[in-house]
């Protein structure tokens, strides 16, 4: 199956909301447990680590299935990081 078909600029303009929305999970869940230097480093450098696992694993199904397009790898990047930050923020009510 070879699409090659421009990137669709909506699809790249929801995936950095989403990739936004994510790193905010992470940014309030680490201001609720204190605020700390560390919570806030911690928390980054676990959006950054959710970024570079989950873009690996969508660029390689990229490869793989949807050459050429982008968007696609990009959106689905953005959906995982919104869902991981959002359960990151959840998780804040489950520490005792």
């Amino acid at each position: 199956m070879d699409d090659t078909r421009p990137p669709r600029r909506t699809w790249v303009t929801l995936a950095v909301i989403l990739l936004i929305l994510g790193l905010l999970g992470h940014l309030i869940a680490a201001r609720a447990i204190g605020g700390s230097y560390v919570a806030y480093r911690d928390h980054i450098g676990g959006f950054v680590l959710g970024l570079v696992v989950f873009g690996g694993v969508a660029a390689a199904l990229g490869w793989r299935f949807w050459k050429r397009r982008p968007d696609i790898t990009l959106l689905i990047v953005g959906m995982a990081q919104a869902l991981f930050g959002l359960a990151v923020y959840l998780a804040r009510f489950h520490i005792g």
